[in-house]
């Protein structure tokens, strides 16, 4: 990548985003020895107009942005950066500079079954998941048979609120069944990727 930091007067505009949620977290500049120590490093250095110096984003609050990407524009005087923050991005604490919350809410269904995962390793007493595990993989297949047949009278007959809860029902029990079988929902992603055309 042959970025003109010539024709910037030898600053160029790099916009972060967040690999995994693909929020805008910042907007910084860098001139060529900033980016180079990015290439270099894999954390994402700036150049700060204000003070005159390099400075490696996090490197006072240890809430580094290691780089996953890096691509020019099509003027190659700007660079969009994919990294994976350590943390809050805003000196202000905020998880963007722009105020906004770094969450897509798709990727609760991650933490989910992590959660179950959780909840699989430690059997504690109780627990609804738990009860699952202890009943075998033909109960938790049994379970999401059910809930299947319920999502789909509620989406022919009922209402819509109804369909979301039975929808959000067939899909934690097809998560728990997964999580039984060793399996993640990473798994079903690669294969509705590869199916993709």
């Amino acid at each position: 990548m042959k970025l003109d930091f010539e024709k910037t007067g030898g600053l160029i505009p790099a916009i972060i985003q967040d690999e995994n949620t693909s929020k805008v977290l910042m907007l910084g500049y860098m001139n060529e020895e900033s980016y180079k120590l990015t290439k270099e490093t894999g954390k994402v250095t700036f150049y700060s107009r204000s003070r005159e110096k390099l400075w490696v984003k996090g490197e006072t609050s240890g809430n580094f942005l290691t780089v996953v990407s890096m691509v020019a524009d099509c003027d190659n005087d700007t660079i969009l950066i994919k990294a994976i923050p350590a943390g809050p991005v805003c000196h202000t604490g905020a998880d963007t500079c722009f105020g906004e919350k770094n969450v897509e809410d798709i990727l609760f269904l991650k933490y989910l079954q992590n959660f179950i995962e959780q909840r699989r390793q430690e059997m504690p007493e109780g627990s609804y998941t738990t009860s699952l595990f202890t009943k075998g993989v033909n109960r938790m297949a049994q379970k999401v048979g059910e809930e299947a047949v319920e999502t789909v009278i509620e989406a022919t007959n009922g209402t819509e609120d109804g369909f979301i809860y039975e929808a959000s029902d067939l899909i934690y029990h097809l998560i728990v069944l997964l999580t039984s079988k060793g399996l993640r929902m990473e798994d079903l992603v690669r294969e509705l990727k590869k199916r993709h055309k």
